[in-house]
């Protein structure tokens, strides 16, 4: 089964179990990677009719199967982007550092793929936005190499393939519909696919009943989705994020992680995603790789330098029970615990690499240990946040 069959057959699926925001979503995605305005028209048509339409479940679902039908139609004989799964960028040993102060970022050594998303977490101060501003060129390297591996013409033509939204956005005048056609035709989208392509992109990011809103207007949550859907319209082959998940609730961080994992993963316009969160759970769910950075140095990363850290692989597990931390331990001395720290409520225990989840587990049963939740952290970047 083809990577396209594999998306229809999911996608096909959400009719079944009537997910009719996420499919919408996934129908718009197919739709602009056509390329075609004739399906441009058609969506566009489809979602003036779904406006009127919501409860009428039976033709709905006949539409969607329908469009789907005739997307992956047109699709399947479609050839992959050029770009799809190869390597976008590339640091070796890259360094950046200051005047006058003791902060230095690096030596990293990485590469972005496209379809890839990778997540940076650390503690604020240690250089998760200075790696963003590093490799969008903003900070120039004072050592070691950063190399982008996909033509471009200068630098202007660069930065619209290579787009960075920093956390907080500039402001802007007039409608959020007008912003993006105007984003839209300074990248040669003119005419009826301005109007069309500029709709279907409001819509993908959930912006549809907010076109005519202005700036001011709008949440901090919804500027960063316009910030996406104006990223959107260039088409970028690189995107990198600084804290897009910051002033949002827990759904709301879902599902916009969940939206970028389908859009880097597009056949036909795949992006490479590099995002820096504070939200360090929800990241490691959706990231294929996870940077952590302590005072500037990437520690689950290997260096092509002088190892700075090593690891000692051990079992750990977070936890909450209603237990004092000396009953704890006592309790877990039989699985040869070697530390306990609790952090707000919260137990951290360190066993030796022999000891198992299985195991953990089944001395909880055999103890009777009062355990509200628990999670095996033994891979997890949160190992490198403990003290």
């Amino acid at each position: 089964m083809t990577i396209l069959q594999q998306q229809y057959k999911q996608v096909r699926q959400l009719v079944d179990y009537e997910n009719y925001t996420l499919l919408t979503k996934r129908l718009i995605d197919f739709t602009l990677d056509t390329g075609d305005i004739r399906f441009y028209k058609r969506m566009a048509q489809f979602l003036d009719w779904l406006d009127t339409n919501q409860n009428n479940v039976g033709e709905k679902n006949e539409k969607y199967i329908a469009l789907l039908d005739e997307l992956y139609a047109f699709l399947k004989d479609k050839p992959v982007d050029a770009y799809y799964n190869t390597q976008l960028l590339s640091t070796y040993n890259f360094i950046r550092s200051y005047q006058n102060s003791s902060f230095a970022l690096g030596p990293i050594s990485m590469e972005v793929k496209s379809g890839e998303i990778i997540g940076l977490v650390g503690e604020n101060g240690n250089g998760k936005t200075t790696l963003l501003r590093s490799l969008c060129g903003e900070l120039a390297p004072s050592g070691g190499k950063l190399e982008y591996l996909f033509p471009y013409r200068d630098s202007y033509d660069l930065r619209s393939k290579l787009i960075y939204i920093p956390q907080r956005t500039a402001s802007w005048q007039g409608s959020l519909l007008s912003n993006l056609r105007f984003t839209a035709s300074m990248y040669g989208i003119t005419g009826e696919e301005n109007l069309l392509m500029v709709d279907l992109v409001v819509a993908r990011m959930g912006l549809r009943k907010y076109r005519q809103y202005k700036w001011k207007n709008l949440s901090s949550g919804y500027k960063m989705r316009f910030e996406l859907a104006r990223a959107l319209l260039r088409t970028p082959h690189l995107l990198l994020i600084d804290e897009p998940l910051a002033n949002l609730d827990i759904l709301a961080q879902q599902v916009v992680l969940d939206d970028f994992k389908d859009i880097a993963s597009s056949l036909f316009r795949p992006v490479g995603i590099v995002l820096s969160s504070q939200q360090l759970y929800e990241v490691e769910k959706t990231s294929d790789k996870v940077i952590f950075l302590k005072e500037g140095a990437p520690r689950n990363l290997p260096q092509d330098t002088d190892a700075l850290y090593t690891e000692v692989v051990k079992f750990i597990v977070e936890f909450e029970s209603d237990w004092q931390q000396d009953k704890l331990h006592a309790a877990f001395a039989a699985l040869h615990i070697e530390r306990l720290q609790i952090n707000g409520g919260t137990y951290v225990a360190s066993f030796p690499q022999n000891i198992t989840q299985e195991d953990f587990l089944r001395l909880i049963l055999d103890k009777q240990i009062p355990v509200n939740y628990f999670r095996n952290i033994s891979s997890s970047t949160r190992r490198f946040f403990l003290s």
